[in-house]
């Protein structure tokens, strides 16, 4: 298991080595829920920021479907799945990337657990757009559409034990009990994350976890 360190310069070489002085060069890092994606495309993009290379993050989770409308739909239960999200939303923005003009994408709102609509703008002065979250590799009706829009792919592949442990620790995190935590990791998490590796589609990167530095 290699270190963030490793990791980020991995993905910050295979970025450099694709980039062209005259496209926008579009990322996807995905992964399953804890697998650390997050936390990788934050470090990619300060690297490459450091380096005069302008870059923005966009996560996923900023297409969340509305709670009223997950209600209506009765899959406030399963939260996070591919089916409570705004897979052709998302698809439409990514394809404006192509079009030169700013673009502005919503953000998620853990604290309020809510998307916030224009939240992050992407200007045509970004030389890279990560995108991160689960099912930007996902084979399933609509989502394999997204992954013929990405210039490089990432995958951050942990094995589902040390996600289920992850997983936890995220509800614990909030202070729930022990009990709680497993719970809500059991119910919705952990089916979510073994959905994501049994369809993962293969990526230009592969990044097998990582270790604090």
């Amino acid at each position: 298991m290699n270190t963030l360190t490793e990791h980020v310069n991995i993905v910050a070489e295979h970025i450099h080595a694709q980039r062209s002085n005259t496209q926008q060069l579009v990322v996807a890092i995905a992964g399953a829920p804890g697998s650390g994606k997050s936390t990788i495309a934050g470090e990619v993009a300060r690297r490459l920021n450091q380096q005069k290379c302008p870059t923005i993050v966009v996560p996923m989770d900023g297409f969340h479907l509305d709670n009223t409308v997950l209600d209506a739909l009765g899959l406030t239960p399963v939260k996070g799945a591919p089916n409570t999200f705004d897979i052709l939303g998302l698809i439409r923005l990514i394809k404006s990337l192509r079009d030169e003009v700013g673009v502005y994408f919503p953000r998620f709102d853990r604290s309020r657990d809510l998307s916030l609509a224009g939240a992050i703008a992407v200007t045509p002065g970004h030389a890279v757009v990560i995108v991160e979250g689960n099912y930007l590799m996902y084979d399933a009706p609509l989502w394999r559409d997204l992954a013929l829009l990405w210039d490089v792919t990432v995958r951050v592949d942990v094995p589902l034990p040390e996600l289920r442990a992850r997983l936890i620790q995220r509800w614990l995190s909030l202070n729930y009990s022990r009990t709680v935590a497993t719970r809500r990791a059991e119910s919705n998490d952990i089916p979510n994350a073994h959905d994501v590796i049994a369809r993962a589609l293969p990526c230009d990167v592969l990044l097998s976890g990582h270790r604090q530095d």
